[in-house]
């Protein structure tokens, strides 16, 4: 077999339909679009659209609501902390504030603060000072022998 030889199974591609090439083709002249009417015409984009009766999606109840100024947080988890501190990233001998997670590269960008959630491990004495936490996170990290400080983010 060479490369010349190759082909395709029988069947297996279909040549394409040429819309609008005469009356022997059998898609001339209105090509497949019927006669007359919005749709037989060019630049026709009607998804959604019923004919003038209320749509679906306008006939369906709308729930839930999205609060425009809401707060967002970076999120660490415990278990994150502690890798980083194992690392040597971070320095458990002074306290752990948001600024120097943003060094460490353990958070991206602060956003409106952190919070620390208690997914993971830890076993780090360690001072933390952040915008906010879970009440399990803080529980965990007194268990560790340290203590974290919720200060209030700035408006």
């Amino acid at each position: 077999m060479k490369l010349n030889e190759l082909r395709d199974n029988a069947g297996a591609t279909k040549s394409r339909k040429r819309i609008g090439r005469g009356p022997g083709s059998g898609t001339g002249k209105t090509g497949g679009r019927g006669i007359k009417g919005q749709k037989s015409r060019s630049g026709v984009a009607i998804n959604g659209y019923e004919g003038g009766q209320m749509p679906l999606y306008m006939r369906l109840p709308k729930r839930g609501f999205n609060k425009p100024n809401r707060k967002k947080f970076a999120v660490v988890n415990l278990g994150i902390l502690q890798k980083f501190i194992d690392a040597k990233k971070i320095d458990a001998g002074n306290p752990v504030t948001e600024d120097v997670m943003l060094e460490s590269g353990l958070i991206r960008r602060k956003l409106d603060g952190v919070r620390i959630l208690a997914k993971g491990e830890f076993s780090a004495k360690v001072d933390l000072q952040v915008t906010g936490a879970s009440a399990s996170a803080k529980q965990a990290v007194e268990k560790a022998g340290g203590s974290l400080t919720v200060a209030q983010a700035a408006e």
